[in-house]
């Protein structure tokens, strides 16, 4: 497939039917998470939050700006971006992505394009050095998921983005993304994709049995031992949470410790099979489990993959979280990342990285776009939110340091980490 014949709006038939093929190949939507957000978790076990501690994190939720660099954007025609592995589109060949081809022939930046992000706290680890040292990292936009985004927000090592070159990200933005408390109207950072938390199930294994809720999970004993949790203690917890009818973006200790403990029941007996990362796909699509909470990228694909696999957004609602693009102190091309973050809000650009990746998209009006690609995708709430799904959604609050260990630390005992 030509580069110049990728963009949706010129999409013919047979290169549709090209991009549908490439959907259902299994690339992103598994292999994606199997490399998992790693939570703070990762960071405990990596000794993380202690080297942290050592840079005086500010309290959460307060924010103080980047520290900017000469922008050399107008005479050095580039923009260096840092992303995960398999979070892009990409052609037939394997070899271009066809969403930074069309944003280089129209603004002749060339887009040096590195997937050298596989771990949150691995990467943090890698930039920390020159960002604490008021140095360039060499990168100009890096995605960094919403605890992390947020922890380099109130260390001050991200750059506060300018309003003017984002009037696509601005208008565009989704409405359930716009206000994070750990960066109230997107000051330094917009959402790359959205990662939304529901519960799948397998309708043989279920074999008539209802599943609508976690209290359905963590209470039907005949359930007993083929129910799965997330490993992610942002995910896990927080939709516990919102079952108990609290809010997961105002929740206090005593919430998380009950939180905790009615999870810690059904551990106790044998309720719950095990808690895990990307790995529960197999064990879901087989029957081993017969629901779990689960990521809907992965759900996408099991759905396009096994007829027995369906989802179910429960009544009191689902977590939602964030891969986030950021401008990192002394990038040297701030500019050229705005105009690039701002393309990638168009949403016919929006729309074939969907297409690809078929996670949550976080810019409105994809969908007529994305249904000249493919009319599934654009119907898929998982993909893209209709406004009844956007109101069910929830964040969870920004942590204060000590309140992280604390948590991860319970969370950790509780799943035999």
């Amino acid at each position: 497939m030509r580069m110049e014949q990728y963009e949706p709006d010129r999409l013919t038939p047979p290169q549709a039917a090209a991009v549908r093929r490439s959907l259902r190949s299994g690339r992103a939507a598994l292999t994606r998470r199997s490399l998992l957000r790693a939570s703070a978790s990762g960071a405990l076990a990596a000794g993380g939050l202690g080297a942290l501690s050592g840079c005086g994190i500010p309290a959460a939720g307060q924010t103080r700006g980047g520290t900017s660099a000469q922008d050399h954007s107008a005479r050095e025609k580039t923009v260096n971006f840092s992303n995960w592995t398999e979070y892009i589109d990409v052609d037939d060949s394997g070899k271009h992505h066809p969403t930074l081809d069309t944003f280089r022939r129209r603004t002749g930046i060339t887009v040096n394009y590195t997937e050298d992000i596989n771990d949150n706290s691995e990467f943090f680890g890698k930039i920390k050095p020159q960002l604490a040292a008021g140095q360039d990292t060499g990168r100009d936009i890096i995605v960094l998921t919403d605890w992390l985004a947020a922890r380099l927000i109130r260390l001050g090592w991200v750059q506060k983005l300018d309003p003017s070159n984002l009037p696509h990200a601005y208008t565009n933005l989704s409405a359930q993304f716009r206000n994070p408390d750990w960066d109230p109207g997107r000051a330094y950072s917009y959402p790359w994709q959205g990662i939304s938390t529901v519960i799948a199930y397998n309708k043989k294994a279920l074999d008539g049995i209802e599943v609508k809720s976690v209290s359905d999970l963590l209470d039907n004993p005949r359930l007993k031992g083929r129910v799965g949790f997330l490993s992610e203690m942002r995910d896990s917890v927080g939709m516990t949470l919102l079952d108990m009818g609290k809010d997961p973006a105002r929740f206090s200790d005593d919430d998380f410790d009950a939180a905790i403990a009615r999870l810690q029941k059904a551990v106790d007996k044998g309720q719950i099979r095990r808690f895990t990362g990307n790995d529960y796909t197999s064990d879901l699509t087989k029957g081993d489990l017969a629901a779990c909470v689960a990521w809907a990228g992965d759900v996408v694909q099991l759905k396009s993959d096994s007829p027995d696999v369906d989802f179910v957004i429960p009544d009191s609602g689902y977590m939602t979280s964030t891969d986030n693009m950021c401008v990192p102190n002394k990038a040297r091309h701030k500019t050229n990342a705005e105009r690039l973050i701002d393309f990638y809000y168009e949403p016919e650009q929006a729309a074939a990285l969907a297409a690809y990746i078929n996670y949550v998209t976080p810019v409105d009006g994809v969908k007529p776009y994305l249904a000249k690609i493919d009319k599934d995708a654009a119907d898929n709430p998982l993909i893209v939110p209709d406004k009844a799904m956007q109101a069910k959604s929830h964040a969870f609050r920004s942590l204060s340091q000590k309140e992280e260990t604390a948590y991860e630390e319970k969370f950790a005992k509780l799943t035999g980490a």
